[in-house]
């Protein structure tokens, strides 16, 4: 038992107008902190394209169609303010849902403990019909509904550290009792979802919104109150993180002060409850995260939990 990277150098063709901040080089970044001996025994896998069929257990045909009919043959097309096509747009996004779907065959078939999806574009703020934030499809729930579907769960949970709300998510699972949604993010901040009152329609919805200027101990208290709690009595079959490292003090997008460590804190809690209720199945996929450095120093640090778990 070990740890999966799933990645596609597809991912690199979702290109942003010049200055954006989720840019190609993330996934560089990401890439030169994972090389090295220390990460030697990673399971390297490319990531599939996310089949239609896989897609459409989260957004409707007619969203899926829109996104191929808005795709450039050139340059860019803007599908809002911050979100973007590009030629290579669709092609990134399937694969970024496919590796999320990927990592959940590997670890309901035995073949690793656990997955990391260094994949771009995000996906949490993408709505049922909606493509906004960055992102177009849907990853984490798209993969939780594999599981489910594919698999046979009965119970599924999406953990979301990003600094922004992932409001995709939360409009997708709303109504899905199987599927428990708990997020942590900075409030206020875009894009404005995210209030503790927003409980989903059977009451599987935990946000737990931090203050600007929250820091480690301020998150891993608020966690722990509220976010472990609400897994315990979910008790998943499986585990998907929404992975946004934008919370760290040098990201430039948000007001929070985390570090590695509590990443990595964060991380060994949500591992510690996978082996006690789903067999140590955790999947994990990027969102945020756009101070390079701090990017990939945290990813980092954030892999070495899962391989330390993965031959756990």
């Amino acid at each position: 038992m070990t740890t999966a990277l799933i990645t596609h150098p597809d991912c690199l063709g979702h290109v942003n107008p010049p200055g954006h901040p989720e840019r190609v080089e993330r996934l560089q970044a990401i890439a030169a902190a994972l090389e090295g001996e220390e990460f030697a025994y990673l399971v390297r896998v490319e990531a599939p394209l996310a089949e239609d069929t896989q897609i459409l257990r989260a957004h409707p045909a007619g969203y899926l169609a829109s996104l191929a009919e808005r795709l450039p043959e050139r340059s860019f097309a803007a599908l809002d303010a911050d979100t973007f096509l590009c030629p290579g747009s669709l092609a990134a996004a399937r694969r970024a849902a496919g590796a999320v779907v990927q990592g959940v065959d590997m670890v309901m078939a035995g073949e690793v403990r656990n997955a990391f999806c260094a994949v771009r574009p995000p996906g949490h703020h993408a709505e049922t019909e909606t493509p906004m934030g960055f992102c177009l499809l849907g990853n984490a729930v798209i993969g939780a509904r594999h599981a489910l579907e594919a698999h046979g769960l009965a119970r599924v949970a999406i953990v979301d550290f990003d600094v922004h709300h992932g409001n995709g998510t939360q409009d997708l699972v709303w109504n899905d009792a199987r599927i428990l949604f708990a997020s942590t993010q900075q409030m206020p901040l875009y894009p404005g979802t995210g209030a503790a009152s927003e409980r989903g329609a059977h009451g599987q919805i935990v946000n737990v919104p931090l203050p600007p200027g929250a820091g480690g101990a301020e998150f891993r208290a608020a966690f722990g109150a509220k976010v472990l709690p609400a897994l315990e009595a979910h008790a998943p079959e499986l585990v998907v993180i929404s992975a946004g490292f934008d919370a760290h003090h040098r990201d430039p997008l948000a007001n929070l002060n985390l570090r590695e460590a509590d990443f990595a804190w964060g991380r060994a809690e949500i591992c510690a409850l996978a082996d006690r209720h789903a067999a140590g199945r955790v999947v994990s996929t990027l969102e945020g995260g756009y101070d390079l450095g701090a990017l990939a120093a945290s990813v980092a640090a954030h892999v070495r939990v899962l391989m330390e778990r993965g031959h756990g």
